[in-house]
Order: C-alpha cells, then sequence, then structure tokens
C-alpha cells in the first residue's frame, strides 16, 4: 500500500485486508491476497495481461507505471545519449486512458519523445503507427479478446532498435527478458518520475495515414450487392470497420448495433472472442433476417477478423463447432488463411514478385502446399504474431487464432480491419462469376488436399495443472488416435525444424493426422490443434468433396474425443 500511486488500489488494498478477519469471507480474503502478492505480473513477449485489481499479479496503474519505468531503462541503455520515439495507444477497456497516460508520464520523464494516440482505437492502427512514425518503441493497452475483468500492455520495437525484417513488430527475446530485467529492479511506482506534461497527443491524420494505407489495397473491381453484416463486440473498431469498408466501395453493410459502440463491460457476450461459441450468435441472426452474403466480426481490440458464410451443407458435417439452425457457420482461421493465402499468392505469383508466406506451427499445413504450387517460399513460426510478422520477405502470414497480415509492409502484426476488407474484395469477385468462398475452398482442396482442423481447448482455475498435463502428455502419449497408430512424438521444448525451443507436443499419426499440444500464451488454457488431411482429385466434384469433408469432420470429431480422453479432459 505504500508504495501504490491509486488511492482507489490503496483503498481496495485496506478493504481487502480488513475482511481477512471476518468470520465468514476471511479465508477467501486471505487466499486472494496471497494470490495478488504472489509476484510480480509476468511481464514476456505478450508484454502483460491480467485481471484490473490492485496488487503486484495484477493489472493496475502501479504495475504499468513500473513497466514503464522498465521499458524507459531499457531503451535509455539501447539509446545511451539518444532520445528514443515511443509511440502510446490505449482501447476502451476500463483504465486502458489512464494506463496510457501514466506510461506517457513516465517515459518523458525518463527523456523519451512521446507520441499518444488521440482517442481509444484499434491495435493495428497503433502497430501501423509504430513504422509510419519511424518509432523505436510502441505501447499498447488493451486485453484484446479477453474478458472485461482484464486488461493488458504490448510492447513494440521498431525505428532504430530493430532493423530487420521484424521492425515494427511486437518483442520477442531476447527484449523481453532485458526489459523484465529491468522492471524487476524498479524499487516502487511511487518513486518513479512521472512527468505532468511533454507528450505530444496526435491528430487525427495518423487514422487518415492508416485508412490510405487500407486503401492502397484496393483492387478497383465493380463493387456487386453484397450485404455484409458487421460485429465489433463491443469493441474500438466499430467506427474503423465501417469506414474501411465504405471507402472499398462496400455500401450495404449491416452493424449489429447492440454491439457497434465500445463498452468495457462487454454486455451481449461472456466472453469478447469470435472464437467462442455464441460470441457471433447476434451477427448470425441478424445475417439471417438481413438476408446477407457475408459476416465479419472483429475482436475488441480489431487485431482479428471472423468471417461467417451461409453453407448449405453445414447441417450434414459431424463435430460442428459453431452454427446457427439456417446454416450459418463462422469459417474456421484456418480456412480463412487458405482463402487469404492463395489470394496473396495469385497476386504475387502473377507479379512475379516472389516472397514468403508464412503461417504459426499450429496453424494448417495447406498454406505450405499454396506457396510451393505459385512458387513461393513458406515459412513456418512459433505461435503468435511476433514471429509471424518478422519473416524475411514476407507476402501473407497468418495464424489459426482468426489472425492475418495482408499488408505486412505497413503493419506488422495481425490487422482485422485490412483482412476484412481482403476478404470482402474476395468475396464480391467470386459472386462476379456467380461463385462464393466455399467455391474457392473447394478450388483449394483440388490444388492442395482437403485440410480439416479443429481444436480441444481446456480452461484451468489452477495454473500447476496446465504444467502436469503438459508433463503427463510427454510421460504417456497417446499411442493411437482414431484408430491410426501415433507413428510420431516430437517435443517443441526440444526446439522444432530449426524452431526455438518452446513449450508443446506434436503428435502425427499415419494417416497423416496432426494434434499440436501446448499451453495458451495469453490465457488459462492448454489448447490442442488438430488437423485432419485427405487427398482429393483436381477434378473432383462438389458433391464429392462434400463426401470428403464429412469424412474428414467425422474423422476430427474422433480424434477430438480421444484427445480429451488422453489428457484426461
Amino acid at each position: 500500500m505504500a508504495a501504490d500511486v491509486d488511492p482507489a488500489d490503496v483503498a481496495d488494498l485496506r478493504n481487502l485486508v480488513a475482511r481477512t478477519t471476518d468470520a465468514h469471507v476471511g479465508e477467501q480474503a486471505v487466499a486472494e491476497l496471497a494470490d495478488r502478492f504472489s509476484g510480480l505480473l509476468q511481464f514476456g513477449t505478450a508484454g502483460l495481461r491480467g485481471a484490473m485489481a490492485a496488487g503486484p499479479n495484477r493489472m493496475n496503474r502501479a504495475v504499468v507505471i513500473t513497466a514503464a519505468a522498465g521499458l524507459a531503462a531499457f531503451l535509455t541503455k539501447e539509446f545511451g545519449r539518444g532520445t528514443p520515439r515511443v509511440v502510446v495507444g490505449f482501447d476502451a477497456r476500463h483504465r486502458s486512458a489512464e494506463f496510457a497516460r501514466d506510461t506517457a508520464a513516465v517515459l518523458v520523464a525518463a527523456g523519451a519523445e512521446v507520441l499518444l494516440m488521440p482517442a481509444p482505437g484499434p491495435t493495428p492502427v497503433l502497430a501501423f503507427a509504430v513504422r509510419h512514425l519511424s518509432a523505436d518503441a510502441g505501447v499498447m493497452v488493451t486485453a484484446s479478446h479477453n474478458p472485461a475483468a482484464d486488461n493488458g500492455y504490448k510492447v513494440y520495437l521498431g525505428g532504430r532498435v530493430v532493423t530487420d525484417a521484424g521492425q515494427g513488430a511486437q518483442i520477442v527475446p531476447p527484449y523481453d527478458a532485458l526489459i523484465a530485467g529491468e522492471i524487476a529492479l524498479v524499487r516502487a511506482a511511487k518513486d518513479v518520475p512521472r512527468a505532468e506534461s511533454g507528450w505530444t497527443v496526435l491528430g487525427s491524420e495518423i487514422t487518415e495515414d492508416y485508412h490510405a494505407a487500407v486503401a492502397s489495397l484496393h483492387d478497383g473491381e465493380p463493387r456487386n450487392k453484397l450485404r455484409i453484416v458487421t460485429t465489433s463486440l463491443h469493441g474500438v473498431g466499430g467506427a474503423a470497420l465501417a469506414r474501411a469498408l465504405a471507402e472499398a466501395g462496400f455500401t450495404d453493410v449491416v452493424p449489429v448495433e447492440e454491439q457497434a459502440e465500445p463498452d468495457p463491460d462487454f454486455p451481449t457476450v461472456a466472453f469478447p472472442n469470435p472464437e467462442e461459441p455464441g460470441a457471433i450468435d447476434m451477427a448470425l441472426a441478424l445475417a439471417q433476417d438481413a438476408h446477407a452474403q457475408l459476416v465479419i466480426a472483429n475482436d475488441p481490440d480489431a487485431d482479428r477478423c471472423a468471417v461467417a458464410v451461409l453453407d448449405p451443407q453445414y447441417g450434414t458435417y459431424q463435430g460442428a463447432e459453431t452454427a446457427s439452425s439456417q446454416g450459418w457457420r463462422m469459417l474456421h482461421g484456418d480456412e480463412v488463411g487458405m482463402l487469404l493465402g492463395w489470394d496473396a499468392a495469385e497476386r504475387a505469383a502473377q507479379g512475379g514478385q516472389g516472397g514468403t508466406l508464412a503461417c504459426s506451427i499450429v496453424s494448417s499445413r495447406a498454406l505450405a502446399a499454396i506457396a510451393a504450387r505459385h512458387g513461393l517460399a513458406h515459412a513456418t513460426t512459433l505461435t503468435g504474431f511476433k514471429w509471424i510478422s518478422r519473416t524475411p520477405g514476407l507476402v501473407f502470414g497468418y495464424e489459426e487464432a482468426l489472425g492475418y497480415c495482408v499488408d505486412p509492409e505497413h503493419v506488422r502484426d495481425k490487422d482485422g480491419l485490412s483482412a476484412a476488407v481482403a476478404v470482402a474484395q474476395l468475396a464480391n469477385r467470386l459472386a462476379a462469376e456467380g461463385r462464393t468462398l466455399l467455391d474457392r475452398l473447394d478450388d483449394v482442396a483440388r490444388a492442395c488436399g482437403l485440410h480439416v482442423t479443429g481444436q480441444v481447448s481446456a480452461r484451468f482455475e489452477d495454473l500447476a495443472l496446465i504444467e502436469s498435463t503438459m508433463a503427463a502428455l510427454r510421460t504417456s502419449p497417446p499411442s493411437v488416435l482414431a484408430g491410426s497408430p501415433v507413428d510420431s512424438v516430437r517435443d517443441l521444448a526440444e526446439g522444432l525444424d530449426g524452431l526455438p525451443p518452446t513449450d508443446g507436443v506434436v503428435l502425427l499419426t499415419a494417416d497423416d493426422t496432426r494434434v499440436i499440444v501446448r499451453p495458451s500464451g495469453t490465457e488459462p488454457k492448454v489448447k490442442c490443434y488438430i488437423e485432419v488431411v485427405s487427398p482429393v482429385d483436381p477434378d473432383a466434384s462438389a458433391n464429392t468433396l462434400s463426401a470428403a469433408r464429412v469424412a474428414a469432420r467425422d474423422r476430427l470429431a474422433r480424434v477430438q474425443a480421444d484427445i480429451r480422453t488422453a489428457l484426461g479432459l
């Protein structure tokens, strides 16, 4: 309490301490204090992320000020007598603006030039600003798609600190450890100098420049009558998505009004993550009523993009994850990755520019086949756009968790707004031919084989169970999945195919089914990424492909059941 800077947080702690002697809630209060003071909220390649409350193991002003001081000390050592430039952005979550101002105050007091975003905005705009303004570092205050109680702190490096292909990307080792080391040296938040002023609040020109960059992706094709339903899930992307689509010529856009404006309480969704069951149900229902052809959803900070389509065959699929009774379904992240990857590969091949398609290790192997078919290179990276976006020669990158980089020249991160424009343009071009995104997925399957992916995930309240679950898998991996022998078990902690070590296990069966099990980097979860691959005749009919998908999804469901059993989930 003596080290804190916020009266409300101090009062929160006094309250909690007082409750420890209460006969009814004392035990819970002691446990809560123990958890809040179990250590400093860990700073890593994902920055900071956690529940907002007082105490060093929570997101609050004291922790943010300490983190900013550590970042300032790191930059000071990098520059010596130079002046680092840092751009700071924030979303509309509770306390985000407060955390951003504290960050600016600490950095200015430490001698940095600070450019503060003028209002709550999307993470892709901050990532754009880091490169566009030649900033040496960037900070984005956001918890992305986490629950309303959380907040977070992402750090980007660029300018004169990182000058290679990762310029403007989120931090990777060794930068995370170097910054964390400086954070550990900060004694108390109240002792960290903070300026009263001195930072520059950017004007609207940064948003204008971002939208001009998105406009550079326009394909110039005539627009068909494509009705698009959109939702920003109460986040900061609503206005930006509406503008990006309108400037691309899409005027028949119907937003989910109840979710269109920023609301840090996310009142209509349990988890504001498009991947979560039920999160986009309101958009699907509106699409049905409005007779739309496409649904596009962003997560709250608009760096992810979900796409849903009307699929007449969807009711016949086994193991389907999310659907409305009318047949609307959200495309899996890998499916959108295939669509945008094929589109990007065609443009690169036609332009003769070459380049590389990249995806994370847990994403579909289809992208490698797409790259090979178009004479492009392919790179597999560790999970996260901090790795994908720093691929040299990147043309397009994606991860199955709905993240897509369609414009690496301007944004070295996933960008749900430019991806939305790219998806809408592709759907528009296909509509002109009387075809749909599903028809294009059939094209990809005929050319590269049918790749069907899905997940199993489990959330843990006790983080120790995550470690024990991974240890048990390493000790006793399953020998058979859906009737096919497991031929290969690879431990990602030992490194794989030149990748740095990470926590995860890869299982490969005799029929080329792949399962990757790893702890989430941003949530208390263990995730299992499953891919079933089926050869397809290049001349296969639509009916043949539909039957193959049914069979593949049936197999996927059986693998999901087996892996749940193997992990005791």
